[in-house]
């Protein structure tokens, strides 16, 4: 099996990264890993789909540090192959990292996943679906039951309104990003800095305030779920708990977070239930639920982080799993002689 991975940049990523982690699990499989950037599709006049992938010329590369390393360095090779010679093309971009320098990049793997598919190379997630949530607003799609109460505007007068019904204050943040860029909690509408917090937030577009949850203080769980329902392996959840450090709001890994044990608790199972029917629905592959108490803060559809982190924490790597779930697809696919959809088989 071929898998390519397509990320933002080769040159961003690092030795921690999660599509590290997928990458050299798959390897360690005995699969062909190729990465693939959004300038690599090419769509030639007959209507043929060719990548210019990055691979390795020889070798089973076993430590991440090498294998980031060998992926820019000399063993690197760029060919220039039939998209048909891949099995599966596992979209692991970001598009808020290419919104503002790099639009025409963002949704690039939407696009060209999407022809991949038909061309029948098993795409995940399913890039229908991806484009749907590409900003926070398909959250709102979710159960009431799990999202905090939330308002959407540009409207720093409706924003003030918001706070003022807040007992305990609010989260304010661009309704399109990621990494905890431009993340602020407001305690009251009459903080002096409110205008220029607006300012720095709404130049992003819209804006998302979410009633703040007191138990954030403690960090959020990362929880992965696969195939709608929890990873996990003889009762090890592929989650973590996301400390933030000493006064920060945000508990990404980005904004200096840490990362500890968490306890999966009935209740989070019970959360993580009831958003499965639609992502399943959405061809919803790999997804990475952030939660604090009952609710849901995010849903990371597109690149999810955290196993390389929760392998450390357990001693278990649930990469091993993901591509093993990747391989029971691609043995149905077969079987089916592709007559299953990309967004049913995602899921499956």
């Amino acid at each position: 099996m071929r898998i390519a991975f397509f990320v933002n940049s080769i040159a961003e990523e690092t030795a921690i990264y999660t599509t590290t982690a997928l990458a050299l699990a798959a390897i360690a499989r005995g699969h062909d890993v190729c990465y693939v950037t959004p300038g690599d599709f090419v769509l030639r006049p007959d209507d043929s789909l060719l990548v210019r992938a990055t691979t390795f010329k020889s070798g089973k590369i076993k430590k991440p540090d090498s294998f980031v390393a060998a992926l820019r360095g000399e063993q690197a090779e760029i060919q220039t192959i039939p998209i048909k010679d891949i099995d599966v093309l596992f979209l692991r971009n970001d598009p808020s990292q290419d919104a503002d320098e790099r639009p025409w990049a963002a949704h690039a793997g939407i696009i060209f996943g999407r022809l991949a598919a038909e061309h029948g190379v098993l795409t995940v997630n399913d890039p229908d679906g991806l484009a749907r949530a590409q900003n926070k607003l398909y959250f709102q799609g979710f159960p009431d039951a799990v999202r905090p109460t939330t308002l959407i505007s540009k409207s720093i007068e409706e924003i003030r309104s918001f706070i003022d019904e807040q007992e305990q204050g609010i989260i304010l943040k661009p309704l399109q990003g990621s990494g905890g860029k431009n993340v602020f909690k407001i305690a009251s509408s009459k903080e002096s800095n409110l205008n220029q917090i607006f300012e720095a937030v709404s130049g992003e577009g819209y804006l998302i305030a979410q009633g703040y949850l007191p138990d954030a203080t403690a960090g959020d769980i990362r929880l992965f779920l696969m195939n709608g329902r929890p990873l996990q392996r003889d009762g090890t959840y592929a989650a973590l708990r996301r400390v933030p450090a000493d006064g920060e709001v945000r508990s990404n890994m980005h904004a200096a977070g840490t990362a500890a044990t968490a306890e999966i608790t009935p209740e989070i199972l019970a959360v993580a239930e009831m958003v499965r029917p639609k992502l399943v629905e959405d061809g919803m592959f790999l997804v990475g639920l952030d939660i604090v108490g009952d609710k849901i803060l995010e849903i990371n559809v597109f690149t999810p982080g955290g196993l390389p982190d929760i392998a450390a924490l357990h001693g278990v790597d649930l990469s091993v799993d993901v591509i093993v779930s990747l391989e029971q697809k691609i043995n149905m696919r077969e079987n089916y002689g592709g007559k299953l959809s990309n967004r049913a088989l995602a899921t499956l």
